[in-house]
């Protein structure tokens, strides 16, 4: 492009989104585009969608309508709607949004150049096909992060949970090579990221459709581990069962991988997990979350909860909270249960609870969460923990650096602007609900 623009890209949903925003700015910025803050400043918008909750995909609409609006009196503006929801919907964006330029499936990104050569010819496309083949590496990948790098290293899900769209959107598990994902590793550590955070809808599952039966998380983690770098390894997200006696060993071995597991279990009862199509009981999540337990001693756990799924009863949902207290959770993402289109349970409108209950049960499940992460944060108290210091704030007169320690707790603590991007030890002294405070060691 022999004229410079500007892009400006809106994020929602999962880390995994907000990876593939980095590598569409990478690719823009190949092409001439750089990145603004401003979106009223913009030649390009782009919402990058997430199709998980009804609340988000509503949230994009309501950019895409806002933008439209702005396009009344900037008509060469171009919009794009990219990620989950351009994936689900396709076609009838362009015909619901009629000044939207461009529908793009997460699968389909990387055909991005060729894709704006033609909306800013004139016509409007909309590409959900797959573009596993596309040379995903001749790009840059612009990070959003200062100082942790996100790798996707597999993409996708073969479970089909009735609730969840993501297998329909992100289509079937593919895993990257363990030479591509090194390769991006060291670049990333090269530019200075000391934290690399390995992702994937089933992270766990990475190698499973490769030839070769060894290559398998554990090898990945072990790999990563050898690169002569002061950073160390994060991986999300972890379905239980897919948690083996050798991921847990490679975490256990590896001086460089944190003791951080994010394993979802939805529901604390066996009976709404099997309606789920979730592939373990009650007893067998517990079972896993046991066995980590008696392998590391600071190891944080964390997981994802629905409340109101279709037919649960308020017995099962009692579960659920019991489930936070029996396995010691150290704190939950949760949500109230929303029908997607194109998912079984959708279809099991008999059975949906009314929104009031929903709501009310969301409450006593966030309730409960607050009170597991108040008391996960009380059992930090007088411990030393190694953090990485990524951001700071002023406050009366004292510059409070913000930090986040290897089991993933948040750490505040005074000190230095000169620490940001360093790892320091810290004693803890005071635990609040959503973060530890302390002092630095010298």
């Amino acid at each position: 492009m022999s004229q410079e623009k500007k892009v400006y890209i809106e994020t929602l949903g999962c880390q995994m989104n907000k990876s593939d925003s980095e590598r569409m700015l990478g690719m823009l910025s190949h092409f001439g585009y750089i990145e603004t803050s401003e979106p009223k400043t913009a030649d390009l918008l782009i919402i990058n969608t997430c199709s998980i909750r009804q609340l988000s995909e509503d949230k994009a609409y309501s950019y895409v309508g806002v933008w439209s609006k702005w396009k009344e009196t900037r008509p060469e503006l171009k919009i794009a709607v990219s990620g989950c929801v351009a994936q689900q919907y396709r076609d009838k964006l362009l015909k619901r949004f009629q000044k939207v330029d461009l529908v793009m499936g997460p699968r389909s990104f990387y055909r991005l150049p060729s894709l704006l050569e033609k909306i800013n010819n004139g016509e409007r496309i909309c590409d959900v096909e797959d573009a596993v083949n596309e040379k995903e590496n001749n790009y840059p990948i612009k990070r959003i992060s200062g100082y942790n790098a996100w790798i996707p290293i597999s993409e996708g899900c073969n479970n089909f949970c009735t609730y969840c769209i993501v297998p329909y959107v992100r289509g079937r598990e593919r895993s990257r090579s363990l030479e591509v994902i090194k390769k991006e590793v060291v670049d990333a550590l090269k530019q200075g990221y000391k934290e690399i955070t390995l992702l994937g809808q089933n992270v766990d599952s990475w190698g499973k459709d490769f030839d070769d039966e060894t290559l398998r998380l554990g090898k990945l983690l072990r790999e990563l581990n050898t690169l002569d770098y002061d950073f160390r390894i994060r991986f999300v997200t972890s379905y239980p069962t897919d948690i083996t006696d050798d991921v847990i060993k490679a975490v256990q071995e590896c001086d460089k991988v944190c003791e951080y597991f994010h394993i979802p279990m939805q529901s604390g009862n066996s009976e709404v997990l099997k309606a789920m199509n979730r592939r373990y009981t009650r007893e067998q999540y517990g079972e896993i979350v046991k066995k980590i337990r008696n392998t590391f001693e600071n190891v944080t756990i964390t997981s994802d909860f629905i409340a109101g799924f279709p037919g649960e009863t308020e017995e099962q949902f009692n579960d659920t909270l019991s489930a936070i207290d029996e396995f010691e959770l150290d704190y939950s993402n949760t949500a109230a249960y929303s029908p997607r289109e194109g998912t079984v349970a959708a279809k099991w409108v008999d059975k949906f609870l009314d929104e009031k209950t929903k709501k009310e049960r969301l409450a006593r499940l966030n309730e409960k969460n607050r009170q597991a992460c108040l008391k996960s944060n009380q059992k930090a108290l007088g411990k030393i923990y190694e953090v990485l210091v990524e951001d700071f704030e002023e406050k009366d007169e004292k510059i409070i650096l913000k930090s986040k320690s290897r089991n993933n707790k948040y750490v505040h603590f005074e000190g230095e602007k000169e620490l940001i991007g360093k790892f320091v030890n810290v004693k803890i002294n005071k635990a609040s609900t959503w973060h530890l405070a302390g002092e630095i060691l010298s």
